[in-house]
């Protein structure tokens, strides 16, 4: 990512000149998916699918502060190239949608 979109580990810039607290974004997105979990009704057949979702939407803000606090040289090399898979995906994800197909 480029220097001038990190104002420090755990905050980016967005183009819009936002400041993004990502501890911060990412707990607030595990609290989230832990409330749209309650709403939903378990029955045999999505109740596995539930708990998948609260543990991986869960794990994304640990997963994340432990990337951030890592001082290895290789493991920075690692989180960069995931932010960069992670954008690319996106953009492909939004293209898609933009051309009117559902994912």
């Amino acid at each position: 990512m480029p220097n001038d979109k990190v104002r420090s580990s755990n905050q980016i810039k967005n183009p819009n000149s936002q400041i993004y607290d990502l501890e911060e974004r990412t707990a607030k997105l595990g609290e989230d998916i832990i409330d749209f979990d309650k709403s939903l009704k378990r029955d045999e057949i999505n109740s596995p699918l539930i708990t998948q979702l609260v543990k991986s939407g869960t794990s994304i803000g640990a997963n994340y502060m432990e990337a951030d606090g890592a001082d290895s040289e290789e493991c920075k090399r690692l989180w960069q190239e995931a932010q960069e898979l992670t954008l690319i995906f996106s953009s492909i994800l939004l293209s898609k949608k933009n051309t009117h197909f559902d994912i």
